[in-house]
Order: C-alpha cells, then structure tokens, then sequence
C-alpha cells in the first residue's frame, strides 16, 4: 500500500564475540535515530525543525498571542483613560508609544486592542476552517450528487467578494463581536471548503483508502483515519493563511467604522482614530500599523516554514 512508510532502526539481539571476548566492530549499530533526537534539548529540536525565518515568524505569533493573553493585565493604563494632556505625545518614560488623539496612553491602546485583533481572528479562522474542512470531507468521501451540490453552493459564495459581503451582512444587522466572527468566518469558509474537497479527492483514489472502502469501511472511518490525517500540512498553512486574511479584514472594517466599536478598539480602530497625526508622524497612528504588519509577517514566515517542513518529511526521504 502507499502509505508512507516509516522507518525503524535495527537491534542487535546477538553478536558473535571477537577473540577478546567483545562484540565484532561490524556488529555495533549505531544509536537509533529516535533515541539521538529525544537526547536533544528542546531548544535544539526547536531549531532543527524551524528555519532562522520561521524561528523569527514563530518568535512574532507566540508574542501576539501571550500579549492577546495577558496584555490588559500587564498595561500600565486603562485602556480608556486619558493620561495626559498632550494629543499625539511623542516617545517618553510614562508613554513609551505615546499618546493618541484624547491624550491616551498608547501602549495601553495596543495592549488592549491586541485581544480583539487576535481573539475575534483565530476564533473566526477556527469556524472557517473547521466548517470548510467538515463539507470538504464530506463532499470528497460522498457520491457524485452530494459532491456537486456542496462545490455549486460553496461557489456561489465564493463568487461574493469578502468586503463586499462583510460590509453588507454589517450594515443589515449591525457591528458586535458575534456578528463580526460569523461573517468573517462566513466569506472564508467556502476557501477553505475548496482546499480540503481537492486535497481530499487526491487522496480517495490511493491504494490505502481503496483497500480500506474493500474492507467495508464507512465513509466517517475512512475520512477521520484515512485522509484526514494526510491532509493536516496543507490545512495547517491554509489556516494560517486564512488567519491573515481575516486579520486584514476585520482591520479593514475597524478602519471603515464597522469594526469593533468605542470604548473598545482594536488596531485597525486605532488607527483610524488616530490618522489626523498621521502627517505629523505621531506614534499613535504608526505603532498599531506596525503591529499589524509584524503579525501577519510573523504568521507568514511560520507557515512557509511549516509548509516546507511538511514536504521534506514527505518527500525528503525518498
């Protein structure tokens, strides 16, 4: 069958004893290849299986996520409250980003804007790619009918631009947390259906899953054991990619207005709120922008990295 295969080192349960009474020098194996890896530290096990770019891309996400954490519990500020008399301070000791446009801390700002940015986007990439991933499955491992009615419905859905549907699905019913993670998750779902239908086709026609359908498997089986598993690369770097998008999107709705709405922010909110100083330089409209790139940045060199991590463990050892 195709599965790939794994390989396994030899033990030596007997080796003839030389005239010393040793074991023969062509009798000794070297240490299996497990054993000398699980000697490594984690630090060096990181490192092997990570570029220097996705260290730097991994090093940026796992940052954006603890700050998502605990950001309002280490800012110096409430996040609403105004700390100063000068709007769009510059760089100093009580406010190391500066000031926005009210005379609020900045730092605080971000701290606080960065559980919406990263909360309301990995939970809408979340649903997307688990419903996506769900309806691929089941349209790949299902008859031809079924197959034609998901692909024709997710299409036309696809076909509908994401601003376009977001800005419509907002103005309808307005903006609140719910409302954004479901649309957001809404005009990515059907990319992800797209992806996961095709890398599970591909996979339905190997040897493994058609001994496994003449075992009389059922289709829950063969797609939770059988192809699932052989897909996870892929949907991995799909969903980071995804999580960039909604980033941008949600961000771009923020921007519009239609975002996450005051007292709360998030960064595309902060920018907008801040763009008049935007001619002046002022840190306020430039630090949620830069906080903004360096997660999408970050997220993109991981998952090149993991992308390729995956074809070399696929691929390498052939």
């Amino acid at each position: 069958m195709n599965r790939p295969a794994t390989s396994h080192a030899t033990t030596v349960l007997y080796a003839t004893p030389d005239e010393d009474g040793k074991p023969c020098a062509d009798a000794i194996q070297e240490a299996p290849v497990e054993t000398q890896v699980a000697k490594r530290g984690p630090l060096r096990r990181l490192v092997n299986r990570f570029s220097l770019l996705g260290l730097i891309g991994l090093t940026l996400v796992v940052f954006w996520v603890c700050v998502a954490f605990i950001g309002p519990l280490v800012a110096p500020y409430k996040g609403g409250a105004v700390t100063s008399t000068e709007i769009f301070g510059v760089y100093s000791a009580a406010h190391p980003l500066g000031t926005d446009y009210l005379g609020r801390d900045m730092l605080s700002r971000v701290l606080y804007g960065t559980q919406y940015t990263v909360g309301l986007a990995l939970a809408a990439t979340l649903l997307a790619s688990c419903i996506g991933t769900f309806f691929g499955l089941v349209a790949a491992v299902s008859g031809r009918w079924v197959d034609e009615i998901l692909s024709r419905l997710f299409d036309a859905l696809i076909s509908i631009p994401s601003k376009v549907l977001a800005l419509v699905v907002i103005a309808a019913f307005g903006s609140s947390v719910p409302m954004l993670i479901t649309v957001a998750a809404l005009a990515y779902i059907p990319g992800a259906f797209r992806i996961s239908r095709s890398l599970a086709v591909n996979l339905m026609t190997l040897e493994y899953v058609q001994v496994a359908k003449a075992r009389g498997e059922g289709l829950f089986y063969i797609a939770r054991v059988e192809v699932l598993p052989n897909m996870i690369h892929p949907m991995l770097a799909d969903f980071g990619l995804r999580f960039v998008f909604i980033v941008l999107l949600l961000s771009g709705l923020s921007f519009l207005g239609l975002g996450v709405q005051p007292p709360n922010a998030d960064w595309g909110s902060l920018v907008r709120e801040n763009i008049g100083g935007l001619a002046e330089g002022a840190p306020a409209v430039l630090m949620p922008a830069v906080a903004i790139a360096t997660l999408t940045i970050g997220v993109n060199l991981l998952i090149d990295s993991l992308r390729r991590h995956g074809a070399r463990a696929n691929g390498g050892g052939q």
